[in-house]
């Protein structure tokens, strides 16, 4: 099982945060159970774009955990 650094939970959120906040321009990804508020209509390159960032978050993520 791999072992996760103290602050890995938190970096990941605020690095998903930062992309919702540039791509969606979403101010919290908390849910606020309200439908306005949880709930966005977003376009398809957006949520692509986002996703591609994601991607190459994990992957540098990744990059740096394999190093010595």
């Amino acid at each position: 099982m791999p072992r996760h650094k103290p602050n890995a939970d938190a970096a990941r959120d605020a690095e998903l945060l930062e992309i919702a906040r540039r791509q969606f321009r979403i101010e919290t990804l908390e849910t606020r159970n309200r439908d306005a508020l949880d709930f966005h209509d977003v376009a398809v390159w957006a949520i692509r774009a986002a996703l591609e960032e994601a991607f190459e978050a994990g992957r540098r993520a990744g990059s740096t955990d394999t190093q010595p």
